[in-house]
């Protein structure tokens, strides 16, 4: 291994140093707790260290929510079953979007809610992002002649859910069945 090759595996490991300290303090402590002073203590680095890899805590938070796009993107693919008829697979998918952004908190915060520079619809959309979105868009294809509008108002209305929720501003005994309503409005369904 060449010295070049060395000094880019390093420079990658300590980026991902500073992702994994920032995420564990997020998880831990919250997003107010993720300074670059704290994360430079964290992981025993200066602060200009730091900054010779990120800019700012905004572009470290998403590199954070990068990662959860991937993560994500993993989850709803999984939710996605063959042997699932389409309106179970909306419920599915549905589901597994909420048990995330309940099941990691500080990353569904850095993914949807913080500054991060990320943005979808663009040529430069990175995958991580256009893969959930996708994921998301094989379950609504099968309702709907505008898949991207579709998928966009079923985003919408997952999120809305899961931050009303998280914020106790709506029932969480009624998820399941703000789910299936939820469902049967993307499959034109009516009860």
């Amino acid at each position: 291994m060449g010295i070049s090759e060395r000094k880019t595996r390093e420079r990658e490991e300590r980026e991902r140093r500073i992702v994994l300290a920032a995420r564990t303090i997020a998880e831990r402590e919250g997003w107010a707790s993720v300074t670059i002073r704290r994360l430079a203590d964290e992981i025993e680095f200066s602060q200009p260290v730091l900054y010779s890899h990120f800019q700012n805590r905004d572009e470290i938070v998403g590199a954070v929510a990068l990662e959860g796009f991937g993560e994500l993107a993993a989850v709803l693919r999984v939710a996605i079953q063959p042997s699932s008829t389409p309106k179970q697979l909306v419920e599915d998918v549905a589901t597994a979007y909420l048990d995330f952004a309940f099941a990691r908190p500080a990353m569904y915060e850095a993914m949807f809610v913080l500054p991060t520079g990320l943005r979808f619809a663009r040529s430069d959309t990175p995958a991580q992002l256009r893969e959930g979105f996708g994921a998301m868009a094989t379950v609504i294809a099968p309702f709907s002649k505008d898949v991207d509008t579709a998928t966009e108002t079923f985003w919408a209305a997952l999120h809305g859910l899961a931050q009303l929720e998280r914020h106790g501003r709506i029932r969480p005994a009624f998820r399941a069945h703000r789910i299936t309503l939820i469902m049967q409005m993307v499959s034109g369904q009516s009860r």
